[in-house]
């Protein structure tokens, strides 16, 4: 019946909004772990493995949920392929958009440590370009 392939799109927006938010929650997930690695000598990456777990696909519950309500009280037209309310799409955005920022600062970090670990290394070992 129509309602039921209404239906079926719907939920098929609503997981694919899901696997892209799981996706860059994954993404912030190894930033994050890479980071740690280079800071930290001893870290374990088991007794963080929950907190990763939670990021990578419990966080996108957090906004997809409100958004499949907000589009259904608010904007329940079609198979939600369509983003007309601003204020409703930006539930799925800012998150990603958060989530790319701290991403971009991590990986700024990560460059940092590199760098000055490369130059120590050029140190210790007597190299002259380092100078």
């Amino acid at each position: 019946s129509p309602r039921q392939a209404v239906a079926g799109c719907r939920l098929a927006q609503a997981l694919t909004q899901y696997c892209v938010g799981a996706n860059y929650g994954w993404l912030l997930a190894e930033g994050l772990f890479l980071h740690k690695l280079l800071v930290l000598a001893a870290f374990s990456g088991e007794r963080c493995l929950p907190a990763f777990l939670l990021l990578g696909w419990g966080a996108p519950v957090l906004f997809v949920v409100p958004w499949v309500v907000a589009r259904y009280l608010y904007e329940n037209e079609g198979c939600w392929e369509r983003n007309e309310k601003a204020a409703v799409w930006w539930i799925i955005r800012c998150p990603i958009l958060m989530t790319v920022a701290v991403n971009f600062v991590v990986f700024v970090r990560i460059v940092r440590i590199l760098v000055a670990k490369v130059r120590a290394h050029q140190v210790s070992r007597g190299d002259t370009r380092v100078r």
